[in-house]
């Protein structure tokens, strides 16, 4: 197991052929949880400008190190509600909606609209969150009555281990649940957050508009 705290995430020597190679509708969100603020401006310069954090502390100090940037900051993890006041004004999407509760600090705290996916049990496995599919029109609709959350889409994570059928399978699910939702209440939710390092190519094939990848954006120098 990999030692974060003694390993450095580095960009890939090739990275700017790599974000070349992906479809020009798909944004790549990189994961930066590992990657120190240099090392983002680096990123930058190779046409990535989408970060996704998932610690508040870390990702308000890579904020205020890289304001000068145009970066759109998303925030790809779970959202703890007594720390949503505290990065919410500061984020520019969150991919991680997942309860009513959560929705209503960020009506509460949030001073203007904030662009939100909402997290998709697809799996329903009990160590992730997400809305479950069956009560997913319902939260939707709740979504609707907040004034301060704008709905772009849904996000998912795929189960560790699956074939490519079970991909398939999986994230096709997700954008089925999305036409089904927009036909039923007459409401557009254009994006669709679905696809890491070990299953971004199924996820695009089954029409992910987000990609969110880490590992596969770095190479690992273990001797920090």
């Amino acid at each position: 197991m990999i030692d974060f705290l003694k390993t450095s995430y580095k960009p890939r020597d090739d990275l700017k052929e790599f974000v070349n190679s992906l479809p020009s509708s798909v944004t790549l969100v990189a994961a930066s949880k590992y990657v120190r603020a240099e090392d983002i401006r680096k990123m930058y310069d190779c046409g990535i400008h989408d970060y996704g954090e998932n610690r508040v502390d870390s990702f308000l100090l890579k904020q205020n190190q890289l304001s000068n940037l145009q970066i759109k900051w998303h925030f790809i993890g779970h959202l703890q509600r007594n720390k949503a006041a505290k990065v919410i004004n500061f984020i520019d999407c969150l991919h991680s909606l997942d309860s009513l509760k959560l929705a209503d600090c960020i009506e509460k705290y949030r001073t203007k609209p904030l662009d939100c996916f909402i997290e998709v049990s697809i799996n329903q496995e009990e160590n992730k969150d997400g809305v479950n599919p069956e009560e997913l029109e319902g939260f939707v609709k709740a979504i609707l009555e907040h004034s301060k959350i704008k709905l772009v889409g849904f996000m998912m994570m795929a189960k560790a281990d699956s074939s490519h059928e079970e991909l398939m399978i999986q994230f096709t699910k997700l954008k089925s649940l999305r036409d089904e939702i927009e036909d039923k209440l007459q409401i557009k939710i254009p994006y669709l957050s679905m696809g890491m390092s070990d299953d971004y190519l199924e996820a695009i094939e089954c029409g992910a508009t987000h990609v969110r990848l880490g590992r596969i954006l770095y190479s690992i120098d273990n001797k920090c």
